[in-house]
C-alpha cells in the first residue's frame, strides 16, 4: 500500500457494480488504495472474488447486527476458514451493535459481537466497528478487549471520540464530516491526524457538495481536502498521515 494515495478504508461493492469505471474514477482522484467491507455472507463471498481479480483492493469480514440472521453454529469457523485461506482478507468487520434498527434483540447483538471479537483476538487482526444509538454498551465490550481497529462512520462528541482512542482504536471519518448540520467540524479540530482513517460507506452517505449523487471512493479526496481546511493542513501531509495510520493498523498490510 503506497502512502502517496488516497486510502478508502470502507465501502461496498457488487460484483454487478461497473468495478473497473469506478476504480478508474477513483484513480483519477488521487485514491489507490481500497478495503471493501464484507458484512453479509453474500457480500464476503462477491469480495472474495473482487480481491482475488483486482490488486489494492483487500476486505474485511464480518456480520453486521443487521444482518444476524446469517449468523449460526458454523459461522465463526466458516470465516476462520476464509481469513486462513486469503492474505487480503486484513481485518473483521463490519461488526458490532445497531440499537437503531434492532432494538428487540439486544442480547444477540452482544452475543454475536462477542463471539467476532473473540476471533479477532485469536488470529491478531483489526476489527471495524459498527455502532449505531448504543456507545455505551459498544464501549464496555470493546474495553473487555486488548483489540485495535476502527470506529466505522464516527460521528460523536469529542469525549467519546477520546475514549475510543484511549482503547486504541482510529475513527473513520466519511462524507458525514462535511455536512452543514455536523458536529465533526469541532470534534476534528481537537483529534490529531494520528487518530484518522477517510472512508466513504459507498454507495451511501456521499459527501457535499453532491449529496444528490450515488457515492463512490472517489470521493475520499472531497473528504480529505474538507479535513485539509479544517486542520489548516497541506493535502500530502494529510494523505501520508492518514494511509500510514491504515497501514499500521492492518497486520497484513506490513
Amino acid at each position: 500500500m503506497n502512502n502517496n494515495y488516497l486510502t478508502d478504508t470502507h465501502f461496498h461493492l457488487d460484483l454487478d457494480d461497473d468495478i473497473d469505471n469506478i476504480l478508474e474514477n477513483a484513480r483519477k482522484e488521487g485514491v489507490r488504495n481500497f478495503i471493501i467491507s464484507g458484512c453479509d455472507l453474500k457480500g464476503i463471498e462477491e469480495g472474495i472474488k473482487i480481491i482475488n481479480k483486482y490488486e489494492n483492493i483487500y476486505l474485511t469480514i464480518g456480520i453486521h447486527p443487521d444482518e444476524i440472521n446469517d449468523f449460526n453454529d458454523i459461522t465463526i469457523s466458516y470465516l476462520e476458514k476464509l481469513i486462513l485461506e486469503n492474505e487480503k482478507i486484513i481485518g473483521i468487520g463490519e461488526i458490532g451493535l445497531d440499537y437503531y434498527h434492532n432494538k428487540e434483540n439486544k442480547e444477540s447483538q452482544k452475543r454475536i459481537f462477542k463471539l467476532q471479537l473473540d476471533l479477532s483476538q485469536k488470529l491478531d487482526l483489526p476489527v471495524v466497528i459498527h455502532s449505531r444509538d448504543a456507545f455505551l454498551d459498544t464501549y464496555n465490550i470493546l474495553k473487555e478487549y486488548d483489540l485495535k481497529g476502527t470506529i466505522h462512520c464516527f460521528s460523536g462528541s469529542l469525549e467519546c471520540a477520546k475514549m475510543y482512542i484511549d482503547l486504541g482504536y482510529l475513527l473513520g471519518i466519511g462524507g458525514v464530516s462535511t455536512y452543514k448540520n455536523t458536529n465533526l467540524t469541532s470534534v476534528l479540530k481537537e483529534i490529531d491526524l494520528n487518530h484518522i482513517v477517510f472512508e466513504t460507506d459507498s454507495p451511501y452517505l456521499t459527501p457535499e457538495p453532491i449529496r444528490t449523487e450515488v457515492n463512490e471512493p472517489k470521493n475520499v479526496s472531497i473528504i480529505c481536502d474538507n479535513l485539509c481546511q479544517i486542520k489548516n493542513k497541506t493535502r500530502e501531509e494529510v494523505i501520508k498521515i492518514t494511509t500510514n495510520n491504515v497501514i499500521n493498523n492492518y497486520n497484513r498490510l506490513k
